[in-house]
């Protein structure tokens, strides 16, 4: 007599998880509402919303000359390790990954169509956090024993705060470590061997250790080096998949009407859609854009404040506008442009057996839904594969692994900050604790890759959530700080330091 295997660790997990997930996005726990509104997502409007009228809506009014400072930003223009320009790329490669192929199919899954609206929402609203992290990464930054210059919110939080914040610092450092292990590492090891795996046939594990291999090729040299490689990659992945999304979007001009009304009439009416998409309410649809959003463009999570805080410049107010693109590209374009082409392109899917139009109302879930619309926009084959499944996967294998290289560095900066706090902390015991980190991190890419990706996805709404809270606080308190930077003031607000035996000798 046959016996059922019993139910692994990772699925006995899913459902507390997921609870603990709703709960925290939605308000709601087994499917039951606890809170009448919906609260990380209260709390990620609400703050963005005070600091985007604080700033008279900067963000909007300024984004031309922001574009404009683009190439200015190549030059260094002060302190700090690499250029503006790299700094805004090191940040992109961060922000872009598998969360602008499969985290917005995912949120057309959960939250149908109008999902996309509120991820833009989240993005306008995200332009002025960013505008906020990244001019005060820049305000407050540290300078190590051996003359680096470094931060991001714990430093902030220490500088813009006093010490007695500390604690807030340490809960963004820890949060930082579980969302750098979680969203930063695993969902983008586990989507990079997926695509690796649809492209070549390679098995997951192995496509795992190649992926491991080459990260710690580019980590080992720091900062530096994945400034370097970022700078070069991301502007050219990211131009060459607009291109391509906009041709699959050309050849189907005439339904791109109505999927713009399935994006507005989704975001204010729950819907009811053929295929895998049953009907969702608003408060879904909203949990969905806001979540995916702060998961794709990581706008008031404080991740990309340490990429820009190492930036060649003087000047917070320019940074700060660096920061805020970063968020506009990120989601108002190459988001959109994935959401555009999953809800317009036609082809042959299919939903419990029934033939559907589009790759949303089909049985299709994640990276394999945008593959799926791409493939369908351009089905021409070379070597057996659609031209478009190629276009999508080496997309998402090359942002994955810039994801991958940016997020080690946020990891090893969290880390560092905790070192720093324990007596007799050194510059050489940082060194030595980077290397350690970066080994780990890569043999957590090698685990991660073979992982089911279901309870990760949700640990990754969890770890988002943990890593945000401290810096929106610290946002909130700091905001009278950020309204003056927008203005030019650059030395705008109260610098804390105290010496202490920690490295650096700061705060």
């Amino acid at each position: 007599m046959a016996t059922s295997q019993a139910p692994s660790l990772g699925d006995r997990l899913v459902e507390p998880v997921t609870n603990i997930s709703d709960f925290i996005w939605v308000g709601t726990w087994n499917g039951a509402e606890v809170l009448p509104f919906p609260p990380m997502t209260i709390i990620l409007l609400g703050i963005g919303l005070w600091i985007m009228i604080g700033l008279r809506f900067y963000p909007i009014i300024k984004l031309g000359s922001a574009f404009k400072g683009l190439f200015a930003g190549r030059k260094s223009q002060g302190e700090g390790e690499i250029s503006p320009f790299a700094a805004l790329s090191t940040a992109l490669s961060g922000q872009v990954g598998t969360g602008n192929l499969a985290g917005v199919a995912t949120a057309i899954a959960l939250g149908g169509p109008g999902a996309i609206f509120w991820m833009w929402i989240t993005a306008l609203f995200g332009m002025a956090l960013a505008f906020a992290e990244g001019s005060l990464a820049i305000r407050y930054r540290e300078r190590t024993s051996d003359g680096v210059l470094r931060g991001g919110p714990m430093t902030y939080i220490m500088m813009g705060l006093g010490k007695k914040w500390t604690w807030l610092a340490v809960v963004f450092c820890l949060g930082t470590l579980f969302s750098a292990l979680v969203t930063g590492n695993s969902i983008q090891a586990n989507a990079v061997a997926d695509g690796l795996n649809e492209l070549f046939g390679i098995e997951e594990w192995l496509g795992g250790l190649i992926v491991a291999i080459l990260v710690f090729i580019v980590i080992i040299g720091g900062i530096k080096s994945i400034g370097n490689v970022a700078e070069k990659v991301v502007p050219f992945m990211a131009a060459a998949y607009i291109f391509m999304a906009v041709i699959a979007l050309i050849l189907n001009f005439g339904d791109l009407g109505e999927t713009f009304s399935l994006i507005f009439n989704g975001a204010f009416n729950p819907q009811a859609a053929s295929g895998g998409f049953v009907g969702a309410a608003i408060i879904i649809a909203i949990r969905a854009g806001v979540a995916r959003g702060l998961f794709s463009n990581e706008a008031g999570q404080g991740s990309t404040a340490i990429a820009h805080a190492v930036a060649q410049t003087n000047d917070p107010e320019t940074q700060g506008r660096m920061a805020m693109l970063g968020t506009f590209i990120d989601t108002i374009v190459i988001c959109t442009m994935t959401a555009l082409v999953i809800l317009t392109v036609r082809g042959d899917f299919t939903a419990g057996g029934e033939a559907v139009l589009h790759a949303w109302q089909s049985d299709r879930v994640g990276f394999e839904m945008t593959s799926g619309a791409f493939a369908a926009a351009f089905p021409f084959t070379l070597a057996g594969v659609p031209i478009g499944t190629l276009v999508a996967s080496i997309a998402l294998i090359l942002f994955v692994f810039t994801t991958l290289l940016t997020w080690s560095y946020y990891g090893e900066r969290a880390i560092t900050f905790l070192y720093d706090r324990m007596k007799g902390s050194t510059r050489s015991g940082e060194k030595k604790l980077h290397m350690a980190w970066r080994v780990l991190w890569c043999v957590v890419i090698f685990l991660g890759a073979a992982q089911p990706s279901e309870l990760v996805w949700r640990l990754g709404d969890i770890s988002n959530a943990a890593m945000a809270l401290p810096n929106l606080l610290a946002l909130a308190l700091l905001s009278g700080v950020v309204f003056k930077l927008a203005k030019g003031e650059k030395d705008a607000g109260p610098t804390h330091t105290a010496d202490t035996p920690e490295e650096p000798e700061e705060y």
